[in-house]
């Protein structure tokens, strides 16, 4: 812990060293606590506010187990069911139950019990961290890294070994957006190492990371989307590393977009399956990574070059992904592409091959030190200020009084007909208005209810 210490900087005004207080560390300069959970550094940026929007999270997708439980019991009432799907049925709701009573096993370090919200609650109140982090994110990530993804795995640390000098010596190394740690683990397993840091977002997989890479096995249930057969629709895993992992191993939870480490920290950085799908700009996020390497460091990525930017020119092309490196302080990158298994379950219908784009580059001078991000206003995070009257807050405010008004009207007995008449007679449209907005509206509402929950 004291390597791994020496090693962290607060995210909050970059200042070293920490002090270990208790199981917290402590930061002299800005007086911020950082707790641990499961002796596991928790290194945000807003240690309070992301512990308890996590705690928020995951209670919520526990309580949608629950929620998925008895629609299930709703189910196995309906005497038309055959004798087949009963059974099969049956079966997957202990599977379910099972999956939730060892969920809570695994999260007891992040207290997630000590919060007593009931479900309409936190489908109301749901935080964005960003929205697409939750319990189920990646969750299947999990079965490949440890349970049935050997040869997946392999090809993975090939890749990287494919942009690797023979016999590469990294220093110390840092694995941003590590995930259930399998790549990290299996860099600092069979290449040569100083130290390795394998930091990530969901508190999930880093927890899974711990106890497997410390010689844990633990069960948990895997649920294709697509089974092969009856009984494929919740497989239980065992999940196991092949063997404990090595000294100077260790385990982050932290923000890549705050990273909690000082300047020129590492000699390797890498990036799997990351710089796509993160939220900010990649010239900008180049920047993070070249400042914390240090002189001569390496900067290694793996993954698809899938871009999602809602803006088309932040969606780079191969050929941009190499300039921007290029032109971030890197030598040229040195690029490596193949086709690998993706995901291909051997309980599930689906999984695929992918193209994956491998490039490793030298830091040969420094880039200009970007701004801190910051996700969130200060109005948001500190919850002091004012909230702000933007037009689009107005605008969801006036839609949101509208759609409540349309629940207020459900009673029922009236019809959409009948609601039209009374949205008129409130002056809020006209009849003709009304009706198709309210079947719109019910549309959603009713797709909704008939969606499974998410895994």
């Amino acid at each position: 812990m004291t390597e791994l210490i020496e090693l962290l900087a607060c995210p909050r005004c970059d200042k070293t060293p920490l002090d270990p207080v208790d199981d917290k560390l402590h930061c002299k300069a800005c007086k911020t606590d950082f707790p641990s959970v499961s002796g596991i550094p928790w290194m945000f940026a807003e240690p309070e506010a992301t512990l308890g929007e996590w705690r928020g999270r995951l209670q919520f997708a526990l309580q949608q187990l629950s929620h998925e439980i008895a629609g299930l019991d709703l189910e196995l009432k309906d005497k038309a069911i055959s004798a087949l799907a009963r059974r099969r049925i049956e079966r997957y709701r202990k599977c379910v139950e099972s999956h939730r009573r060892k969920l809570q096993k695994i999260l007891r370090p992040v207290d997630v019990q000590s919060l007593q919200g009931n479900f309409e609650s936190y489908l109301a109140l749901r935080t964005r961290l960003p929205s697409d982090q939750g319990l189920n994110t990646y969750y299947a990530n999990i079965h490949r890294d440890w349970a049935w993804g050997d040869g997946e795995n392999e090809a993975s640390l090939k890749q990287l070994q494919a942009v690797l000098h023979d016999h590469a010596e990294l220093g110390n190394v840092l694995v941003l957006g590590a995930g259930a740690g399998r790549l990290a683990y299996d860099v600092h397993m069979n290449i040569e190492c100083t130290s390795t840091v394998a930091m990530d977002f969901n508190p999930l997989l880093v927890l899974v990371a711990k106890a497997v890479t410390q010689g844990e096995k633990l069960n948990l249930y895997e649920f294709p989307i697509a089974p092969l057969a009856l009984e494929d629709d919740a497989v239980l895993r065992k999940l196991a590393a092949p063997e404990v992992v090595g000294d100077n191993f260790h385990l982050v939870l932290g923000d890549a977009l705050r990273p909690p480490f000082p300047e020129k920290s590492f000699d390797t950085i890498i990036t799997p399956w990351l710089i796509d799908i993160i939220s900010e700009d990649l010239p900008v996020l180049a920047a993070r990574i070249n400042r914390l390497l240090k002189k001569d460091g390496r900067w290694v990525n793996f993954g698809s070059l899938a871009f999602s930017s809602p803006e088309r020119a932040r969606c780079y092309s191969p050929e941009e992904v190499k300039a921007i490196v290029a032109e971030s302080g890197f030598s040229d990158p040195y690029v490596s592409q193949a086709t690998i298994p993706y995901m291909c379950s051997p309980a599930s219908r689906h999984g695929r091959q992918e193209r994956v784009f491998t490039f490793s580059a030298y830091k040969e001078r420094n880039a200009s030190k970007p701004e801190r991000h910051k996700a969130l206003p200060d109005w948001i995070v500190k919850g002091d200020e004012p909230v702000p009257q933007s037009p689009s807050f107005r605008q969801q405010a006036m839609t949101t009084q509208i759609y409540s008004f349309i629940m207020s009207l459900i009673d029922g007995k009236r019809s959409i007909k009948d609601m039209a008449i009374v949205l008129e007679s409130q002056k809020l449209m006209t009849r003709a208005e009304a009706e198709p907005a309210i079947r719109s509206f019910l549309t959603k509402m009713y797709d909704d209810s008939q969606k499974p929950a998410k895994r």
